[in-house]
């Protein structure tokens, strides 16, 4: 596709950013190879491309935080050669990462301190906090300690500490990823304020109909190269979708024929005490998921999924074992591993160091997960032979991408390796499936062979549990929809009659709290 900017109105102005044959080469693999791309006032500019197209390696050079092998970066004009994020800083780009750095025991000011030059007071820098955050429809409370917040609040703390240092640019990497739809709407009045102010944004997501609706310029990376800068508004989001990946996206399709059967996975008034002193406890959860049915679990993160998960999974016991039932079998005392010998599988939103383990080979690390129900290990003695037909039928079935047969689980892309974590436990053919998180930060490609997969394991008999914040992915794959809200569960609903608004709401805790008020007084 050729070039179809919106950049002809700035023909008598230079670009705020511009990147002239950006390279990065690891040996001889090329990350990024001379990549063009123009960042001007007043805009909002996606960047797209799949797991793995140099998005990453992009921004880090542009933020100062790696130096590319060959090409320039030009700022207002002229050449610009960053020794580090500082001096990226200093001449006006800010950068919101994915995952936040954020001290869950200290403050907010005393987080925002930690990322600012020092120049003024704590008292000053206090008070100016509270200002922009309140101009900017972003109130925090510069008092209040980073345990104590929403995730959706702690987003706000990385906006704001980025906005106190009079960014030009800004770059955002995933930012709705842990928003509410309530959050992520004012998060856009934010973005369009600032472009009005006359800054640039670098606004990366793999939200395809959030990029449609909010940017004004996309650039398309696939394999480390730029394929295409366009208007989004101007496409579908099919068509973006085309162009990360190079073809046709499948459609995610249910099965027609699906039969609900018997419960498979049920849970019974089950309260848990967090392990963790910032931890979440979980409150009175109850459902009953059967065979063929997928259950959706919705919220925004910290509020017990983590722990429900731990729970299920056996990571956490509980002290009475009818708590949680998996195919009439009482395990809520039982071990991992013998939850999986009764037919469970288990997938954690933590794709390195839960989910696999980063410097192992992938063999290995489907040993970790199998060796319990699966012939790779007989009379005591481990089966490579075995190990290395499940990497096998595991990248054949989920297309996992790879430099070699059996590499280590950290070399991987996130999408890949979301690939191997959910497909080794899905070709295991388990009765019960419970995966957090499927598609966090995976593309479109990769998410719609993940959410496939789950509904043909749906299909086949299997009760699975989705743990999501992307309620349009629970929207496309699930039955029902429950909400966790503060260690507790909203009754599910059919997906079907669970508006956005109504699922938004619950993730901000309204309905849920004042269930528990009318219960706790007697209404």
């Amino acid at each position: 596709m050729q070039d179809s900017t919106t950049d002809s109105q700035h023909t008598d102005a230079k670009p705020l950013l511009q990147a002239v044959g950006l390279t990065k080469r690891y040996g001889d693999f090329l990350a990024n190879d001379r990549i063009d791309i123009d960042i001007w006032p007043q805009q909002i500019h996606a960047l797209l491309g799949e797991n793995g197209a140099g998005k990453s390696t992009l921004v880090k050079i542009i933020y100062g935080l790696i130096r590319p092998t060959g090409g320039e970066m030009r700022w207002q004009g002229e050449a610009m050669v960053l020794s580090g994020p500082s001096e990226a800083r200093v001449r006006g780009i800010g950068m919101v990462f994915q995952h936040f750095s954020l001290f869950d025991n200290l403050t907010v000011a005393e987080n925002v301190a930690l990322g600012l030059d020092g120049r003024e007071s704590f008292k000053d820098m206090s008070a100016r906090l509270e200002e922009v955050s309140r101009v900017y429809g972003l109130p925090l409370d510069p008092k209040r300690e980073v345990w104590q917040l929403s995730v959706g609040e702690r987003q706000r703390i990385e906006i704001v500490r980025a906005l106190m240092q009079y960014p030009k640019f800004l770059i955002l990497d995933e930012p709705t990823a842990v928003l509410t739809p309530q959050e992520a709407d004012q998060l856009f009045t934010v973005l369009e304020r600032l472009k009005a102010e006359g800054r640039a944004i670098l606004y990366i997501s793999h939200k395809l109909e959030e990029v449609k609706r909010l940017c004004d310029t996309a650039t398309i990376l696939r394999g480390g190269k730029k394929i295409s800068t366009c208007n989004p508004r101007m496409e579908t989001a099919a068509s973006l979708a085309r162009m990360m990946v190079g073809g046709e996206i499948k459609e995610v399709k249910p099965a027609a024929n699906r039969k609900i059967t018997v419960p498979r996975l049920v849970v019974n008034d089950l309260s848990l005490e967090p392990d963790d002193p910032h931890g979440i406890q979980l409150q009175h959860i109850s459902f009953e998921l059967k065979g063929g049915e997928i259950l959706g679990i919705a919220g925004v993160a910290g509020n017990g999924q983590d722990e429900l998960f731990a729970a299920l999974s056996g990571e956490r016991l509980a002290q009475d074992p009818g708590t949680v039932v998996i195919d009439g079998t009482a395990a809520g005392h039982l071990s991992i591993t013998r939850r999986r010998r009764l037919g469970a599988a288990f997938v954690p939103e933590e794709r390195l160091g839960h989910g696999t383990a980063p410097r192992m080979k992938l063999s290995e690390n489907a040993l970790l997960t199998g060796h319990a129900a699966s012939n790779m290990v007989q009379h005591g003695f481990v089966k490579t032979a075995a190990m290395l037909r499940t990497v096998d039928r595991t990248t054949e079935a989920f297309d996992v991408r790879k430099a070699k047969r059996d590499p280590e689980a950290a070399t991987l892309s996130g999408g890949n390796l979301q690939k191997f974590i959910v497909g080794r436990e899905i070709l295991r053919n388990p009765a019960v499936l419970v995966v957090n998180q499927p598609t966090w930060g995976v593309d479109a490609g990769a998410t719609a062979v993940i959410r496939q997969a789950l509904l043909d394991l749906a299909a086949g008999g299997a009760a699975v549990l989705v743990t999501s914040q992307d309620l349009d992915e629970l929207a496309e794959i699930t039955d029902r929809i429950a909400v966790m809200f503060h260690g507790r569960l909203s009754e599910p609903v059919a997906t079907h009659d669970a508006s956005r608004e109504e699922l938004g709401l619950l993730m901000g805790g309204s309905s849920i709290e004042q269930k528990d008020a009318a219960h706790a007084t007697g209404a």
